[in-house]
């Protein structure tokens, strides 16, 4: 059944803190969450994350690094604006995410894109190594907090059941 939110972690968790957003979705599974939302980690696989968008939940929260200027740890919450693609000009790379490239994917596919937000948290370290830095560690429970006021505050789960 279709999620009426989806809550997905992407990331290389092979880059340091590329990994955020996989860690939030994986700690954000220990909590409560309400019926209907379903918390996936897509990691690298956008071709996964554009099918699963096929399914159209209400709302799709994804957590991700975002590189903006800020002191390391800092959380963002963007509201994107979805590219009005007709066509996608060349394959999904399977070892990266491009979240421009999924939503053309989606609408090339005769999908429509849900309401978006992204959680988005400024790296400190991207070299090769598998674990975050302090500043990510110490954003994670903020980073659940703003996600879990995300779904109180725009999240239509009443309408959905979580598969």
């Amino acid at each position: 059944m279709t999620p009426g939110v989806l809550v997905a972690g992407v990331g290389n968790v092979l880059f340091g803190d590329d990994g955020f957003g996989v860690e939030v979705v994986h700690r954000l599974r220990q909590h409560p969450l309400p019926e209907g939302v379903m918390v996936a980690d897509y990691g690298i696989r956008s071709l996964h994350l554009a099918f699963a968008l096929l399914d159209a939940p209400s709302l799709l929260v994804l957590v991700d690094t975002m590189g903006r200027g800020g002191t390391p740890g800092s959380l963002y919450l963007i509201d994107p604006e979805h590219p009005d693609a007709a066509s996608v000009a060349s394959r999904p790379d399977p070892h990266g995410m491009d979240l421009g490239r999924v939503f053309e994917l989606v609408a090339h596919m005769g999908g429509r894109l849900p309401r978006t937000r992204i959680v988005g948290c400024e790296p400190a370290d991207l070299s090769h190594k598998l674990e975050l830095s302090a500043p990510m560690l110490e954003a994670i429970p903020s980073a659940i907090d703003m996600i879990q006021q995300l779904i109180r505050s725009e999240g239509r789960t009443h309408e959905q059941v979580q598969s």
